[in-house]
């Protein structure tokens, strides 16, 4: 973690081509410090902030004058923070029979602010939780007093994860579990507070503003989707094929203990759609053989995606994983005890992500909590059975690489798509993927919950979504093309983005006669695509014009009368 001191000096880096994101802060405390701590940490995490701050105190002034500066400035993020230390003040100046309504009434005021914005600007709302104070009035009694401000408070914070529930528009950044970790003294300084309304310290600035960043980079669809492992000394203590089943240490046991909570650590991770993939050096059976016969192991074969075990370099083995994932080196972590295997692999791959495990495995877990490495923004029924979906990809992969060719292999998939419109089943799934995809994404427009409902709501726009299936297995939901109607006459690709696991595989083109048919069908003269290059899109930079359509001006054109008249002349060709 940096130092605020390190942090500012990154302010001085330049900036040129970094992605340039707008955010703004409201606080009702002081927060000059906290906008130089976010601009030092946006910089270590690849982004250049362009950062609106509202002077001191004036968060209901900026949200409810809709001539603020704050709506000129147009910000993607707008964080908000109501300081503790404020409301107990607030707390302090109301009546008795008023402070038990403390939390129903600033609950409804952060309701107002949210809906305001949300409802005026195109933004997300980060809101900082209430770092606890108590006032021991009570002492532990406070806990059964509802009118007590530590019970009002601890409900508030309950009341905000309820809220946060149900918005996806509006992401909680959680101050409590960062006091909790660094300690009250460390949070928070009296003498910066009484003298400069400063209530988060220099010291805890770096840990809050790593939360803050962390999060905003999965709302920016910058996560990470995999964690490769390391089997011998990271997963388990000692080395399976020298020291065999028996003598392998996990369990309860002393530092087996250890490495048992790690395996449940990665265990979560895989539940929550995390790709777990292991790169050993060792003989595949022998890699194997605990996961398939260690009663006390906690992680099975079936929560592995990919397995590969056998003496060669890790590098190449990683690449291999890479490759039937076809996932960037950016989205993957690389979990290695041995210093040697970690350099070799940050030194050849430098995008993926090689933490650097402490010697004493006892410490692995809290170190990785500080990382904070699988931050997320959305979660769906559909990532429990990513492991699976994964699974299936390697066996694809494995037998494409027995056939010469690729038509042949793709005949033999039995292949079968479902094409349907949005639905309230499907929002969920839909918002995820429009956040993860980055390859195929013609134009990388990334959806929440609340933007996909008010799509579907809308009757100028064309909403479809497509699974697929073979023999291996099912992958759910795996494209989506979001049409929006121009002119009355053209339909115009608001989105086309499609998971990476089902590329290769002709579905673009599937895809792309299923619009067709649909335009033709209502009587639309003209598709009209565009392509938003990012720095991961290169895929598609060609699509459009693969497909036919013709370059005019910025966008691309295809002349649904004239397909049609070629399809029908093909058909009238083959006939004859």
């Amino acid at each position: 973690m940096k130092t605020f001191n390190e942090l500012k000096k990154n302010l001085k880096k330049k900036t040129e081509g970094l992605p340039i994101i707008r955010i703004a802060i409201l606080g009702d405390s002081a927060t000059q410090f906290f906008s130089i701590a976010l601009r030092g940490q946006a910089y270590e995490s690849g982004y250049n902030v362009e950062i609106f701050e509202a002077d001191y105190s004036q968060i209901d002034l900026q949200i409810f004058d809709f001539n603020s500066d704050l709506y000129k400035f147009n910000p993607k993020y707008v964080i908000i923070h109501h300081s503790t230390n404020k409301l107990l003040l607030h707390y302090n100046k109301l009546e008795s029979t008023h402070k038990v309504k403390l939390c129903n009434d600033r609950l409804g005021l952060i309701k107002n602010l949210f809906y305001n914005l949300t409802e005026n600007l195109e933004t997300k709302v980060l809101y900082f939780n209430y770092n606890e104070i108590d006032d021991n009035i009570f002492g532990n009694y406070a806990n059964k007093v509802e009118h007590s401000f530590l019970f009002q408070l601890r409900k508030l914070n309950y009341e905000l994860m309820q809220f946060s529930h149900i918005h996806s528009n509006f992401h909680l950044i959680d101050l409590s579990s960062i006091q909790n970790s660094i300690g009250k003294n460390a949070f928070f300084q009296s003498s910066l507070y009484t003298n400069a309304e400063i209530t988060i310290s220099l010291e805890a600035l770096p840990h809050v503003l790593f939360k803050t960043v962390k999060l905003i980079e999965a709302l920016e669809s910058k996560s990470k989707k995999c964690l490769i492992l390391d089997l011998d000394n990271t997963i388990w203590g000692g080395i399976i094929g020298d020291d065999g089943l028996d003598n392998i240490q996990i369990g309860n046991l002393g530092i087996g203990k250890a490495f048992t909570e790690f395996q449940y650590w990665v265990k979560k991770l895989q539940q929550r759609g995390v790709i777990i993939a292991v790169c050993s050096k060792n003989s595949e059976a022998i890699a194997k053989e605990p996961f398939e016969k260690h009663p006390e192991m906690i992680l099975k074969l079936d929560d592995i995606s990919v397995f590969i075990a056998n003496w060669e370099n890790k590098v190449d083995n990683i690449k291999r994983i890479q490759s039937i994932l076809n996932i960037g080196f950016d989205s993957m972590v690389f979990l290695d005890d041995n210093p040697f295997e970690r350099n070799i692999v940050k030194a050849n791959l430098p995008d993926i992500t090689v933490p650097e495990l402490p010697v004493d495995p006892s410490l692995y877990l809290e170190y990785l909590y500080q990382l904070n490495l699988f931050e997320t923004s959305n979660y769906s029924e559909a990532d429990q059975n990513r492991t699976i979906q994964y699974q299936v990809e390697a066996q694809r992969s494995i037998e494409q690489a027995l056939f010469t060719d690729l038509n042949d292999f793709l005949k033999g998939l039995n292949m079968v798509s479902e094409v349907s419109s949005f639905n309230q089943f499907t929002i969920p799934r839909v918002a995820q993927l429009s956040q993860r995809s980055n390859q195929f994404n013609l134009r990388t427009k990334r959806y929440s919950e609340s933007e996909i409902e008010s799509i579907l709501a809308n009757d100028n726009f064309h909403t479809f979504t497509f699974t697929l299936k073979d023999k291996y297995g099912d992958n759910g939901l795996v494209s989506v093309v979001i049409l929006e109607e121009r002119n009355h006459n053209e339909l115009f690709i608001d989105s086309w983005f499609m998971s990476c696991r089902i590329l290769k595989r002709g579905m673009e083109e599937f895809v792309f006669n299923q619009l067709l048919e649909y335009a033709s069908n209502l009587g639309y003269d003209r598709l009209v695509g565009e392509y938003l290059p990012t720095a991961k899109n290169t895929l598609v930079k060609d699509l459009l014009s693969n497909l036919g359509f013709s370059e005019v001006k910025n966008s691309w054109v295809l002349n649904l009368k004239e397909v049609q008249e070629l399809k029908e002349c093909f058909i009238q060709k083959f006939k004859e």
